[in-house]
């Protein structure tokens, strides 16, 4: 028999609203409406499924004022998590918001009604204070400080919801269940007795190790129960980590462990969201729950301290053990002891004895330099896994993005870089090679834009977004506009290199030499006025100071700048062989 939800009843809200589902989505179509964000949309599904149970909305500013200070709803059920519908202010006056009023919940997606939410409370809260009470800091390199700093708006919305559709899904549709499907999945297995891993991250030998021991102490089945709504940012995306799940399923004993996929915006809250991923975990049916070290913590401070403890979450978690109504397993992290051949917890580690492991950042460096990972530490399949989605620099798209003035030589070099990059193919390196310059992107995509400083901003965001797609398919791209801000530079960084390299190269010819050898006067019509806005004459070039590389054209030969620059992409390990 499934656990007992919390607050003692399931709140399925689609179950109870497919009577009047039709109803309320023709009623939606007359309302005023919410675009959901990301985070809002998960939390709407997981209101609307019972994920959330006792819940039935978004909280009311009483239900909200007593989570953040006493971890509970305004009636006294434990609840330790802020569940909010936030808007701008500049939202409440278009949308003409008023207590009473009913707004339907639209999916970013598909703009399809979700719900509609009968507002019954308008607040305005203290973030400070959400902060420090929610998450033990107002440090906003903590990633649920940052996003309710400057991502949250500043009007919360309370009320309940009416049910019209769960979002819709279109990967892993079979192992995305509901709580009440679950619960219906673990009836049929004959499964009674269900300990639940929650995960962000890929599993390896260890983890294996770890569920299969708490089932083991407990009598019971594993639930791999991942999170695949947000995570923390710059985790291993969910396609990824779901491939490796259903690679590692098949280690276990046939018929012992399950998949299924959990909708949920994470908040790294550490021991908050220890609870509130033990309440959901009870209302999708299980009777047990694995909290390991750290759990759900969000690395250090900007001081270089951890947020949290490495068992925090787990004593706090035991404050409520009596009225949780859900077991939670407590393990610490298991480490590999090679004379025995076996994974132990770090308690259980005789005195003396060898260990091995692998951090987290072992393994990117191995993973991007190719560097063998021991089966041992991981199973071949889930390697796979991981290096087909993280394939070593040699194989990964890269972006050489050259900056400086007109005629500074750097369309030269772009040209004869595209060339030796081209030249640089061989039997394990097959990457295409294109070439972006600035005349080139002018024509061909931003024909309509000026010379204004937003404009420019534009062109470069237009060469960035072709740039990304090109690097994250594994291609070289060779960009060569004026770029002359700062700003737009650095954007373009930051967005490329999510998916590959990204080197700056400032080509740093002197205005006069650029000037001097200008046959086409340019130069002159731009000195004399004819030209308005000319980089270098009366708009500024604004120059960088975080460059890969710094090259003069006008006493370096082309030739050599190319070299140099392939000499950079070799020691960044993305040309040649090592």
């Amino acid at each position: 028999m499934s656990n007992t939800p919390h607050g003692g009843i399931l709140k399925d809200l689609i179950v109870r609203d497919a009577p009047i589902q039709s109803t309320l989505r023709a009623e939606a179509d007359t309302l005023a409406s919410h675009i959901l964000t990301e985070r809002q949309l998960c939390d709407l599904e997981l209101i609307l499924n019972g994920g959330f149970s006792p819940l039935e909305g978004f909280l009311t500013e009483e239900d909200y004022n007593a989570v953040v200070h006493q971890s509970r709803l305004a009636d006294g059920t434990l609840w330790s998590m802020p569940i909010i519908l936030d808007i701008s202010e500049s939202d409440v006056l278009r949308l003409g918001l008023n207590l009473g009023d009913r707004l339907a919940l639209r999916d970013p997606r598909d703009d399809q009604p979700l719900a509609i939410l009968a507002v019954s409370d308008i607040y305005r809260p203290d973030k400070q204070v959400e902060a420090q009470q929610v998450f033990g800091t107002t440090d906003d390199t903590h990633p649920g400080v940052s996003y309710l700093f400057n991502s949250t708006k500043p009007v919360y919305l309370g009320g309940n919801i009416q049910a019209i559709a769960l979002p819709n899904h279109y990967d892993y549709v079979g192992i995305r269940l509901t709580p009440a499907e679950l619960r219906a999945h673990f009836k049929k297995l004959g499964w009674t007795r269900v300990v639940a891993f929650q995960t962000r991250n890929p599993m390896h030998r260890a983890h294996r190790e770890l569920t299969v021991r708490a089932a083991r102490s407990r009598h019971a089945n594993v639930l791999i129960h991942p999170v695949v709504g947000l995570t923390k940012p710059g985790d291993v995306d969910h396609y990824t980590r779901v491939r490796v799940y259903q690679a590692i399923l098949p280690k276990y004993p046939t018929g012992m462990a399950a998949l299924s996929l959990l909708p949920l915006a994470m908040r790294m809250g550490g021991p908050r969201e220890a609870v509130w991923h033990a309440i959901i975990r009870k209302n999708y049916g299980v009777s047990h729950f694995i909290i390991g070290r750290d759990h759900a913590g969000p690395g250090q401070d900007r001081n270089g301290k951890d947020f949290y403890g490495p068992y925090e979450a787990q004593e706090f978690v035991e404050q409520f053990s009596d009225e949780l109504g859900i077991e939670v397993v407590p393990f610490q992290m298991v480490t590999y002891l090679p004379d025995t051949d076996e994974y132990v917890p770090q308690d259980e580690v005789p005195a003396g004895a060898k260990s091995l492991n692998i951090s987290g950042t072992e393994l990117r460096r191995r993973l991007k330099t190719g560097a063998p990972i021991p089966e041992w530490f991981s199973y071949p399949e889930v390697v796979k896994v991981l290096r087909d989605a993280y394939p070593p620099r040699s194989k990964q798209g890269f972006t050489v993005f050259l900056t400086g003035l007109h005629n500074s030589g750097k369309e030269a070099i772009a040209r004869a870089l595209h060339v030796a990059l081209n030249q640089q193919q061989n039997a394990n390196t097959t990457r295409s090679v294109t070439l972006l310059l600035g005349e080139t992107i002018r024509s061909e995509l931003s024909s309509e834009l000026g010379f204004t400083r937003r404009e420019r901003d534009i062109n470069i965001g237009r060469i960035a977004f072709v740039a990304t797609e090109l690097t994250k398919s594994g291609a070289a791209c060779i960009a060569a506009p004026i770029a002359p801000y700062t700003a737009a530079r650095d954007n373009a960084r930051q967005q490329i290199s999510k998916h590959g390299g990204f080197f700056l190269v400032h080509v740093a010819t002197p205005l006069e030499y650029c000037i001097k050898t200008d046959r086409h006067g340019v130069y002159s019509r731009a000195t004399s006025g004819a030209i308005k806005g000319f980089t270098g004459i009366d708009d500024p070039y604004e120059t960088p100071t975080n460059a890969d590389l710094v090259v003069d054209a006008s006493t370096t030969p082309v030739g050599q700048i190319v070299h140099e620059i392939t000499l950079l992409l070799e020691k960044e390990g993305y040309i040649g062989e090592r």
